[in-house]
């Protein structure tokens, strides 16, 4: 156990406990992170050296680092990153003071912290965890069996949230009133959940009785910004299930941009706590997850090569688990990507559609409530053209996350081909309002693009696919439709720039084959988009036949 400040760190428990009584959770790696710098406070440790401690012989992305540190600072509420700094050019340096003890032994905290209070605290939540344990384990047997059975229409379990008024630190009368558009924005999201309970409770004290989860906000005014951060809470035992945290600037002029940014920052990822919670058999983090993130940062950093390898890693641990649920989406969302970038050949890429077929069915048939599935199946039917079904998935999908920019972005594509190219853009813009989950936001700025060069609104187009190629420079299509742009707008140089830069990362493409497939779509959508072809072979696009 290790002691700083107003905490105590339980590697063996993987929790961090605050001086309230309340406790954070965390990863197996953000806990090995966490345990590294205590070790070496206020020594500073190297983005390299931190790697290789946590990721041993491992290729990981950057962003797996980053990750941990911003859940590390948001379990201490280090906002303002004094305790976790950053020293420039060199890495991060833990900056409290640290003592160590053995879990078995008296610990005396600084600042008066009654220890005896958290040990009591945590042998009555042991208690209740048992009991609660075995009812869960009951219910979970129960409802495998239903699935079993071939049950498709799975209602998760119901929970009740308590959204309580957000408070504000320093934030004068201007963050009162920010505080109180914040909290209607957040009603009207969490609402829409299915599943939820919601209680406000305007002034009024909540029965007892009536307290499952909390959230509980705080707004702060910031050097230059706005900083909103969130708790989901258990009532009861007083366990932090999760924490949220997003910083907005305070030059936004469109009031309801900034609102919806900030909503957003901390609805998505509670929203998308709460929909675990909600599965009877929520899975525990698993060596794995290693090689989701590896998956994640392909996606991110898009090659033929580290696409190969990916898949690879994804399918070696599948074999070894192949109920695992995380890993089922995983690699059928990549698949699918191989399939987007033509990376497979016709018959490779058929096998590889049916494939992600069966694993999405796989992945909701077991857990029919989990955002992840759900958004995969929401683009799988969007990417094979089965538009009436994706409509559905894709409403699905945002009843479990209202915030959900996948989903939205998916329902634009469904859209764009089906003629509705002001309700694509609406969806798009919407998406990049909300600007969540951070790892897809280059896609819906594609999409914005897309569906501004389509309207034939070329500049416009121009500012949202540079914005895409900015934030992901390793897709293909954005390049494509910035070329097409371009040379409507005269840009002759910068148009077949853009062409050789698609042309150098999907060798062989044609107008044949950067099309969508044409299935289903309407006649509307293939005008325009047969007129963007046209465009693209003037500029050197090799010709086929449109499709």
């Amino acid at each position: 156990m290790y002691v700083f400040a107003d905490f105590v760190l339980d590697t063996d428990r993987a929790e961090l406990r605050h001086a309230d009584g309340s406790v954070t959770h965390l990863r197996p790696k953000t806990l090995d992170l966490f345990k590294l710098l205590a070790e070496n406070s206020h020594r500073v440790l190297g983005k390299d050296e931190l790697m290789e401690a946590i990721w041993p012989g491992i290729h990981v992305g950057e962003d797996s680092l980053f990750q941990c540190i911003r859940e590390i600072r948001l379990a201490l509420g280090d906002a303002r990153r004094e305790m976790v700094r950053v020293v420039s050019g060199r890495g991060y340096l833990f900056a409290l003071d640290v003592t160590s003890r053995q879990a078995d032994t008296d610990t005396t905290v600084p600042q008066d912290q009654d220890v005896r209070k958290i040990r009591d605290h945590r042998k009555s939540r042991s208690r209740r965890l048992l009991v609660v344990a075995a009812v869960f384990l009951l219910a979970a047997m129960v409802l495998t069996g239903l699935v079993l059975l071939g049950d498709r229409l799975f209602s998760p379990l119901r929970l009740t949230v308590v959204l309580q008024p957000i408070v504000t630190v320093e934030a004068g009368p201007e963050g009162v009133a920010l505080a109180r558009d914040l909290g209607s924005e957040l009603v009207k999201g969490f609402s829409r959940i299915d599943g939820i309970d919601l209680i406000v409770p305007e002034g009024k004290a909540v029965r007892q009785g009536r307290i499952g989860l909390e959230v509980r906000s705080v707004l702060k005014r910031g050097a230059g910004s706005w900083i909103l951060q969130a708790r989901l809470i258990d009532g009861e035992s007083q366990e932090i299930k999760a924490v949220a945290e997003v910083e907005a600037g305070a030059g936004e002029t469109d009031r309801q941009r900034l609102v919806q940014r900030l909503a957003a920052g901390i609805g998505y990822p509670l929203g998308a706590r709460l929909s675990a919670l909600q599965e009877p058999d929520e899975q525990a983090a698993a060596p794995s997850n290693v090689a989701i993130q590896q998956a994640i940062a392909s996606i991110n950093q898009t090659t033929r090569e580290r696409f190969g390898t990916a898949r690879a890693i994804l399918e070696q641990y599948l074999a070894e688990d192949p109920d695992n649920v995380e890993l089922q989406v995983a690699l059928a969302g990549l698949q699918l990507r191989g399939v987007q970038m033509t990376w497979y050949d016709p018959v490779q890429s058929a096998a590889a559609e049916q494939n992600a077929n069966v694993l999405l069915k796989r992945a909701l048939a077991r857990r029919p409530h989990s955002l992840p599935a759900l958004d995969a199946y929401c683009r799988f039917l969007t990417v094979t053209s089965r538009f009436s079904e994706s409509l559905v998935a894709c409403a699905r999908a945002l009843t479990v996350n209202p915030w959900d920019g996948a989903a939205l972005y998916n329902l634009g594509l469904t859209q764009l081909q089906l003629g509705r190219f002001d309700d694509a853009l609406a969806g798009f813009l919407e998406a990049e309002r909300y600007d969540t989950p951070e790892v897809s936001r280059w896609t819906w700025l594609l999409g914005a693009g897309w569906a501004n060069l389509l309207l034939g609104r070329n500049e416009e187009a121009v500012a949202f696919l540079s914005r895409a190629i900015a934030i992901t420079p390793g897709s293909g299509r954005p390049y494509l439709l910035l070329a097409a742009a371009h040379q409507r707008l005269g840009h002759g140089r910068e148009a077949r720039e853009a062409l050789a830069k698609t042309m150098e990362m999907r060798p062989g493409s044609t107008a044949r084959n950067v099309s969508l497939p044409t299935r289903n779509a309407s006649d509307i959508f293939l005008a325009a988009n047969n007129a963007v072809l046209r465009t693209l072979i003037a500029i050197g696009l090799p010709p086929g036949t449109p499709r």
